[in-house]
């Protein structure tokens, strides 16, 4: 993702990542699947997943905006979940992505 231009006139690169756990009733209710629309929709890349635990993982690259409303979107979550708590972590992009996806809950990470 590019940002505006830099005062030498080139465009400035501006990706942030976003990694929240999301704890409640969030599994068996299409969360994972909320998160991909909503991801694809602000133009994210990254993954979500189920994990062995109950909770749903999230990674998300792309604009700090766009993290800020997926951030939001996981603290309601789709119809029929119940959103108890949502631990978010931020960091610098790392760029690896390059489309938004459902990961297996036995995956590594990235």
């Amino acid at each position: 993702m590019t940002g505006g231009p830099d005062p030498a006139g080139g465009p400035t690169a501006t990706v942030a990542r976003l990694e929240a756990t999301v704890r409640g009733r969030v599994q068996g209710v299409g969360f994972r699947y909320f998160v991909v629309r909503r991801a694809m929709d602000l133009g994210l890349v990254g993954w979500v997943a189920n994990a062995p635990d109950g909770s749903v993982r999230c990674v998300a690259e792309g604009d700090p905006a766009d993290l800020d409303s997926l951030a939001e979107s996981l603290r309601t979550g789709p119809v029929g979940a119940v959103v108890e708590a949502v631990d978010a972590v931020w960091m610098a992009g790392t760029g690896r992505f390059e489309r938004f996806t459902v990961r297996s809950g036995a995956h590594s990470g990235d």
